[in-house]
């Protein structure tokens, strides 16, 4: 039997490099009870973070055009100025995580010496799939190979831009014959600046030349230099891109976190929370106002990246029951499908780990393996299996040059898909991170890092050949064009429109994406509570209902306060400061793991 804290967390079986502090885990807690509700939070963790989601719930209803407008400028100005630096960090985490794979410290047990596993190889994978890129997958699985293959295929654009006047409605410029002159004039493209140049000399009046400016960098959304004269090509590089933003890079982001959590608190004997990995540098500070701006930067970027991915599955949602049963698509029925699978989400909280989260999370493992399995079989099987193959190559033909945080031409793809997912990705990470921890001790630190590095990957690329491969044959064996042109959160009850059994699977398809909400609700709101009372893993359940039913809130106030655009703004802002905080944790990882008996 395991030795178990007062706290709830187990104590380090055999040898471990257990940290000398005289922090008490709940030293600076409140703890009351207020009739048969008890509380008992961190002081002043709970009260700043908790306060602060209240006051921004109460400003994004009260001023949502405002809002909108701020969302806007945040995710504009955090997209463009720092797409290097959330490229170059993402970087930085695979390669660490490779070094702990080979390096002898890889051989450090985590919970100690002769700890053992809590879980099986299949429940541990099931809750690492699940919690980890559940609705993420289900919204993107069939629309991000589908678009990244659209736009390369197209190959690069430039345009121009008009810095005059528009005279109005029917009016045009000096020089131009008619207003169909001005306006074919303002909608010219080029695949290259000298074509774009030449075009304007050719289409546009030497009178109105002047306020017509080539674009310095190019329009389209196509990673890398696209392949418009290969359309394989394109399928390749399409792929390619896809896997980039679920491989390797964001699992490699996960592992940091979980494995910092998870290293300070079952090895050295600190709380569950993300200050712990900051003991090496900061030593008896991290009690003090460096770890609490640390943990209230946690809550924030779970919060948000969880926010994130409700909306996303809210939006999908909607629009599945909309194609099934003609439910009306719209704000109305994504806020009633958040409050009403939020309402879920509570009784998953209330009957725990084991009888909650764990028991849905295998449910719809057996869900999605079905779902996964059909579309294999009823698409094109043998170009799908060889596909697999096919888009690992690509992925390491290109990974070099996707990965490249400098000189990028494709400054969209960069901007406005690698740098949101990046941000989601870290963002997500002390929910993930906390959530692995909690389910990985008594795994070696080099079996901890393949299984999160590498099985989860493997499944992300073989998920989105599936039914991303799928949806690109409709287009190009088919001429089945209906996912490809309906809105992403369309694309995947359309592509599967195009097989048999349609109302079936796509009802299945809906039912994924709620039960992934569910767990990821749960989920989040466990690890939330875990930070703001101070590490303990046995905190009162109503703070859990607390934190599940604001993440539900401001899932709605950002759909309401500006949709898809409102809910990546605030990912990515709170993604950018969380990644230093990754950065310097992977420093304090090694420094944790070199004093561990090995």
């Amino acid at each position: 039997m395991t030795e178990t804290t007062s706290q709830g967390i187990p104590a380090p079986e055999g040898d471990a490099a257990v940290i000398d502090t005289e922090y008490e885990i709940g030293q600076d807690n409140i703890e009351r009870k207020i009739g048969p509700f008890g509380f008992d939070i961190h002081n002043p963790v709970f009260l700043v973070s908790g306060l602060s989601i209240i006051a921004f719930v109460i400003y994004a209803l009260a001023f949502p055009g405002q809002a909108e407008g701020v969302f806007a400028d945040i995710f504009s100005f955090v997209t463009k100025g720092f797409d290097w630096f959330f490229l170059g960090s993402a970087n930085i985490f695979v390669l660490f995580c490779i070094a702990l794979i080979v390096l002898p410290v890889g051989k450090v047990r985590l919970g100690g010496a002769e700890a053992t596993p809590d879980y099986t190889y299949t429940g541990w994978f099931a809750m690492l799939f699940a919690a980890g890129m559940g609705i993420g997958l289900m919204f993107y699985g069939v629309s991000e190979p589908l678009t990244h293959y659209s736009t390369a295929a197209g190959g690069t654009t430039y345009s121009v831009s008009f810095t005059g006047e528009d005279p109005g409605e029917g009016a045009f410029p000096e020089g131009f014959g008619s207003r169909e002159e001005f306006d074919a004039a303002t909608g010219l493209t080029a695949p290259d600046r000298a074509a774009l140049d030449a075009a304007i000399a050719s289409s546009v009046p030497e009178a109105a030349r002047d306020a017509f400016i080539a674009s310095e960098t190019r329009t389209d959304w196509s990673p890398l230099g696209a392949s418009s004269d290969d359309e394989q090509e394109a399928v390749r590089l399409g792929m390619a891109a896809t896997i980039f933003h679920w491989g390797l890079h964001p699992w490699a982001i996960y592992a940091v976190v979980a494995l910092a959590l998870a290293l300070f608190s079952y090895n050295k004997g600190l709380p569950l929370s993300i200050r712990s990995a900051f003991y090496p540098i900061l030593g008896e500070r991290v009690w003090g106002w460096w770890g609490h701006v640390i943990d209230i930067l946690a809550v924030f970027a779970t919060l948000f990246g969880l926010a994130t991915s409700l909306g996303l599955g809210a939006t999908q949602a909607s629009a599945g029951l909309n194609e099934l049963f003609g439910i009306p698509m719209g704000r109305t029925t994504e806020v009633v499908l958040i409050c009403a699978i939020t309402a879920v989400a509570l009784v998953s909280v209330l009957r725990g780990l084991d009888g909650g989260v764990k028991k849905l999370s295998e449910i719809n493992m057996g869900l999605a393996l079905l779902l996964l399995l059909f579309v294999l079989i009823a698409g094109p099987t043998l170009a799908l299996l060889t596909g697999f193959a096919d888009s690992l190559i690509a992925y390491g033909q290109y990974l070099p040059a996707l990965s490249n945080p400098v000189g990028r031409e494709d400054v969209n793809f960069t901007q406005g898909w690698t740098s949101f997912y990046w941000a989601w990705w870290i963002s997500w990470s002390p929910f993930v991170g906390m959530f692995i921890a909690r389910v990985s001790r008594g795994r070696t630190v080099r079996e901890f890092v393949t299984c999160v590095l590498l099985i989860p990957s493997l499944v992300c690329v073989f998920w989105m050949t599936v039914f991303g491969g799928t949806a690109i044959d409709q287009v190009l064996n088919e001429g089945y064009t209906a996912a490809q042109d309906a809105p992403l959160e369309l694309q995947l009850f359309k592509m599967l429109d195009g097989l048999p059994l349609a109302a079936i699977t796509s009802f299945i398809g809906i039912v994924l994406v709620i039960v992934f909400f569910v767990t990821s609700s749960d989920s989040g709101s466990l690890v939330i509570d875990t930070i703001t009372a101070g590490g303990k893993i046995d905190a009162p359940v109503p703070q859990r209902v607390f934190w599940c039913i604001f993440e539900g809130l401001v899932a709605v106030v950002l759909l309401v306060g500006g949709g898809l655009g409102a809910l990546q703004a605030m990912v990515i802002s709170t993604g950018l400061p969380f990644t230093l905080v990754l950065l310097v944790m992977c420093f304090a990882i090694w420094r944790g793991l070199r004093a561990e008996p090995r």
